[in-house]
């Protein structure tokens, strides 16, 4: 698996952007979670690991480009931008080309949940919103109830709404 390769890719080019190097690091480590989780409890169904981990390290890749571009790291401008620096950089290391599109189809739409339903896309979406929650709602000041909503409505996998209620209830 290229992972690590594609972390060094990742660092490259964020440069000294440790906040959203960090992030894509978090964001890999629960989509690892996320997949062993689900290997274990559906382990009739699909899932392509490699490309759940590839999105997740390449998937906000496009936000440099947006900020530059657009001035602004909007989820939309993200999912324009990711893309062809993803494919860029998968290009560069040989990563089969169905895959790369399928990554590249992920990372183009990883703010918009509807437009992609596999379970690929459902696992790197939990994965991201892990991450994202706490700052994005504002848990701290939440009750355990309204969290309980949150979760139900924002995540889209059974695994992804149990480890979410693992980790912040």
């Amino acid at each position: 698996m290229l992972k690590n390769k594609l972390i060094t890719e990742l660092k490259n080019y964020f440069g000294n952007d440790k906040k959203r190097i960090d992030h894509a690091l978090k964001v890999t480590e629960y989509a690892e979670q996320l997949i062993d989780q689900f290997k274990e409890k559906y382990p009739a169904k699909n899932i392509n690991e490699q490309v759940i981990i590839y999105s997740a390290v390449l998937h906000d890749i496009g936000i440099k480009n947006a900020e530059l571009k657009y001035n602004s790291s909007s989820g939309h401008y993200q999912e324009i931008e990711g893309p062809p620096v993803a494919r860029e950089i998968m290009e560069s290391h040989n990563i089969d080309f169905e895959m790369m599109d399928e990554i590249a189809e992920i990372i183009a739409h990883h703010h918009t949940p509807g437009k992609i339903g596999s379970n690929n896309f459902k696992l790197l979406y939990d994965a991201d919103w892990l991450v994202n929650l706490p700052d994005v709602y504002g848990l701290k000041n939440k009750d355990k109830n309204e969290i309980k909503k949150l979760i139900d409505k924002v995540f889209l996998s059974d695994i992804g709404k149990e480890l979410a209620r693992k980790e912040f209830l």
